[in-house]
């Protein structure tokens, strides 16, 4: 579904992204995490067409988003941390936007769905500009969970909502992979990515420093079967840093055995 291979991102003097590369398959949930300024944001406006690729190549579902960009984005849908909706139309007409901007055939009833399973029914002649933050998160998520999309891009998808609807929106996340598409979830939730993910990609200053299972995160990392995401993390962004004084050594992935891990490279990254 998704390939992206050696991006890098710079603007100006400052690198955001270096020669990053990694893939999502059907059905997988990828958990993107890194600190502040690692560049995970960067990397999905890359991957949705917002900032052009300049070094590196991005495929979707087979599709360079430089060269066939609306084939690509006709597989894609993204769900940004502070959606913005239209403020002049209504929830429903938003939905209606959606359907006819993707060719959504029959999509009435699969709208009346979404709107119930993301809580907006009461809402649904609601301007755009009159929603409040939660209810902005939850629009997004129906209006892209209504193009059925085979590559989803999630941003702090859980910003602004209340319990009922951090449930729901947990729910059919994993639901959306079950039924096939690949997911990219970047949170600094750790605990929504390690009850979610299905593999852990961690990033620091623009560069890719593990890929792989959480399980393996926890044999290569921490040497042990048990250990948090939050504890691996730390250890991972821990020695990333010492790494800037004494050198680096390649990202950890599934190739990697637990002796390998020493440090990762340095580099500058934005969020």
């Amino acid at each position: 579904m998704l390939r992206v291979e050696g991006l890098t991102k710079t603007f100006e003097n400052h690198t955001a992204v270096r020669n990053l590369s990694f893939e999502a398959q059907r059905g997988e949930i990828v958990g993107l995490v890194g600190p502040n300024g690692a560049g995970k944001t960067t990397t999905l406006r890359s991957i949705v067409g917002i900032l052009p690729v300049k070094q590196g190549r991005i495929l979707v579902c087979g599709n360079d988003v430089m060269l066939a960009e609306a084939a690509a984005k006709r597989c894609l849908c993204w769900v940004p941390d502070d959606p913005q909706p239209f403020d002049a139309l209504t929830v429903d007409e938003h939905l209606e936007f959606t359907a006819a901007l993707y060719g959504v055939a029959d999509w009435r009833g699969r709208a009346d769905q979404l709107l119930e399973r993301f809580d907006l029914v009461e809402k649904k002649n609601a301007l755009g500009g009159e929603l409040s933050r939660g209810m902005r998160q939850k629009l997004a998520f129906a209006c892209a969970w209504l193009t059925s999309p085979r590559l989803v891009l999630l941003d702090e998808p859980l910003t602004g909502l209340d319990p009922r609807g951090i449930r729901s929106a947990k729910r059919a996340i994993a639901e959306l992979a079950a039924e096939g598409s690949a997911v990219i979830l970047s949170s600094h939730l750790l605990e929504l990515i390690q009850e979610l993910a299905t593999r852990i990609l961690i990033v620091d200053r623009g560069e890719k420093v593990f890929d792989g299972t959480l399980q393996q995160a926890r044999e290569t990392i921490t040497g042990t079967q048990g250990g948090s995401l939050e504890e691996i993390f730390l250890r991972v962004t821990d020695t990333q840093r010492a790494s800037n004084v004494g050198g680096a050594t390649p990202a950890l992935g599934q190739d990697a055995a637990p002796g390998d891990w020493s440090s990762g490279g340095g580099g500058a990254g934005t969020s």
